[in-house]
């Protein structure tokens, strides 16, 4: 009798699956295009250090990161409060006519027009890991997640060499680097529109009441009173750092100067982690999803990050085939996103916007305590030459906190659907 009372419920069930894979699908295209947009300007510092006078990419790119984070703490609240339809289209319009106020082309406007875009962007991977959480199966959710990374590592590599061919003075195809970001917006706004018609209306899931002070606060009680929220969150950054700091900004200057690699050597090595990562995002996902169990494929993720990256730094460059451990390694590295699903799980439904955004501002603010620490041993200071030792020391802190993150992945709530239990309401 059970069986015939909940059979019927399953095609209902798939239909509103189905229904969710567009509205993610245009998410996780923002989150492509987003990541485009936010690497277009690292392969045009010339053109725009001769229209500002002075290469200020640093300033811009430091700026952006400050609103992001702060953005990711408010768009989850905007999420659970009125929807995706209401919210992520403003994102990718933001993000839109933040194009247009850069390619007006002078060094305020650059400023003006990345915070701009820092602003929209931070609806795009908050906006699609809501979408997938509210409307695609809850046994998918770390390969929808992990798919959504994967895009957005692409979007990287379609900001840095399509711009570049464009742009390129000995190129067939030059066009002034103004131009790019018209077409840029144009783009954004093309997809702001699509999203809006795409995406369902169904309202949000908390409460909505008055904007009083205390109903703005409560989703952040809800997740931040959760011992599970930041042991998730710390995960994730201490993951990610190794990435984001060790593989995409220092990991050049290593092979460069401290194993006295060609310079293009290096770099091609160095491409191999984000194309990893490319390939370890959903495929790690889709291993907790498919096992049900997320520790286990973390721990072991974070493990393989562990060995391959001492690896990387104490063994010397030539021992293992070429491309082989920056390939793993960037593989294995796609655990970090394991932690975002765990964090939607642990905290009530009604908050998946907030989770959601309180873990990106936990995995940046960790990711932003560790970056000038790290800057600061990589670079040489007066009377100290940076040789393969004092490398190797300035990468240890990054090792010391995949450790951590181990270790504290014990104590995380497993949350897979193996033996997923339901969330208290806080």
């Amino acid at each position: 009798m059970s069986t015939s009372t909940v059979l019927p419920a399953a095609p209902a069930a798939n239909r509103l699956a189905i229904a969710g894979v567009l509205p993610w699908l245009l998410c996780a295209i923002f989150y492509f295009y987003q990541y485009a947009v936010r690497s277009a300007p690292g392969v045009m510092q010339n053109e725009l250090a001769q229209a500002w006078g002075g290469n200020h990419i640093g300033s811009i790119v430091s700026a952006y990161y400050m609103v992001y984070a702060l953005m990711a703490l408010v768009a989850g609240v905007l999420l659970d409060r009125y929807g995706a339809r209401r919210t992520i289209p403003y994102g990718i319009a933001i993000v839109a006519i933040g194009c247009l106020v850069f390619a007006q082309g002078s060094r305020a406007a650059g400023m003006a027009g990345f915070i701009l875009q820092g602003v929209g962007a931070i609806f795009a991977f908050i906006g699609s890991s809501y979408v997938a959480a509210r409307y695609l199966p809850a046994g998918m959710l770390a390969m929808f997640i992990g798919l959504t990374q994967c895009l957005g590592m692409a979007g990287a590599a379609f900001g840095s060499k399509p711009v570049h061919m464009l742009i390129d003075p000995a190129g067939s195809l030059q066009m002034p680097w103004q131009h790019v970001w018209i077409a840029f917006a144009v783009i954004g706004a093309l997809l702001a529109v699509g999203t809006w018609f795409a995406m369902p209306d169904e309202g949000a899931d908390s409460h909505h009441g008055t904007l009083g002070i205390a109903n703005v606060l409560r989703p952040y009680r809800i997740v931040l009173s959760n011992p599970q929220s930041w042991l998730a969150g710390v995960i994730g950054g201490l993951l990610f750092a190794p990435t984001t700091i060790g593989a995409l900004v220092w990991v050049t200057s290593f092979l460069h100067d401290g194993q006295h690699m060609d310079m293009a050597q290096a770099a091609a090595d160095a491409s191999m982690v984000p194309i990893g990562w490319v390939i370890g995002c959903p495929l790690l996902g889709y291993l907790s999803d498919r096992s049900g169990r997320r520790k286990p494929v973390l721990i072991g993720g974070a493990l393989a990050v562990l060995a391959l990256g001492l690896v990387a730094v104490f063994i010397p460059a030539g021992t293992f085939p070429r491309y082989s451990v920056a390939l793993l390694f960037g593989i294995a590295s796609g655990a970090a996103m394991i932690p975002f699903s765990t964090m939607k799980e642990v905290n009530p439904h009604e908050v998946k916007g907030t989770a959601a955004g309180v873990m990106n501002f936990l995995v940046f603010l960790t990711t932003g305590l560790l970056a000038p620490f790290i800057s600061r041993l990589m670079v040489a200071q007066p009377g100290r030459t940076m040789n393969l030792q004092a490398f190797q020391h300035a990468f240890i802190p990054l090792v010391f906190g995949v450790v951590i993150a181990v270790v504290l992945s014990f104590f995380l709530r497993e949350t897979g659907t193996a033996v997923r239990t339901a969330v208290p309401a806080n």
